[in-house]
């Protein structure tokens, strides 16, 4: 199996994979498939695909661990790019469709809703991070204060599930938000307790 997940194989389906949610709802947009409120299906898309990709981007270090596919860690890099360009298609459509590109409109917005202020706040977080995923920035800040950096993607999922909560309160609708709070309360859980069971040795 790792030696499977190394192949361009592999590599080419986690790209497709990747791809193929932005291709749809592209198709959905040309094809007129978008409903009768087109603004509200890419806005919930987009911003239902960020919060699935970083998921999996976070349950790449559980499965490393916990698991035989140890080459799985190659993967990591390239689901949270694809979770900073959903991120950023999700922005680009709250500021396209919902303010008309005005950045006024888009400050008093974010100064009058929490749940706009928050997601604004996961986004703006994931910058650095996608900013910084690539070799060249690992060399120049070094292993360890690059590590310290990208445990912001923690910060950033609780930032994107509060988002999420408040969009769905709304419509008093919690049963995806419960779902996806339980997925990352779990890998947090996951990562929490080989963190536990690494230091207990070193205590002994």
């Amino acid at each position: 199996m790792n030696r499977w997940l190394t192949t361009r194989s592999a590599y080419g389906l986690l790209l497709a994979a990747c791809c193929a949610p932005a291709a749809w709802l592209l198709w959905r947009g040309l094809s007129g498939g978008l409903g009768a409120n087109p603004a509200e299906t890419l806005l919930k898309g987009t911003g239902l695909w960020t919060l699935r990709f970083l998921c999996l981007t976070l349950a790449v270090t559980p499965l490393r661990q916990w698991t035989p596919w140890t080459a799985v860690a190659r993967w990591r890099r390239t689901l949270g790019v694809t979770t900073f360009v959903y991120a950023t298609l999700h922005f680009l459509a709250y500021a396209w469709l919902d303010m008309g590109f005005d950045p006024d409109a888009v400050a008093r917005d974010l100064a009058k809703r929490p749940f706009a202020l928050v997601g604004f706040a996961a986004f703006v977080l994931l910058v650095p991070l996608a900013a910084t995923s690539f070799n060249a920035a690992i060399r120049r800040l070094g292993g360890v204060r690059w590590r310290r950096l990208h445990q912001l993607v923690h910060v950033v999922a609780l930032l994107a599930l509060l988002h999420f909560f408040w969009l769905r309160a709304g419509k008093h609708r919690f049963d995806e938000v419960l779902l996806y709070s339980a997925i990352v309360a779990l890998l947090f859980t996951a990562r929490w307790l080989k963190r536990r069971s690494a230091v207990r040795p070193a205590k002994a």
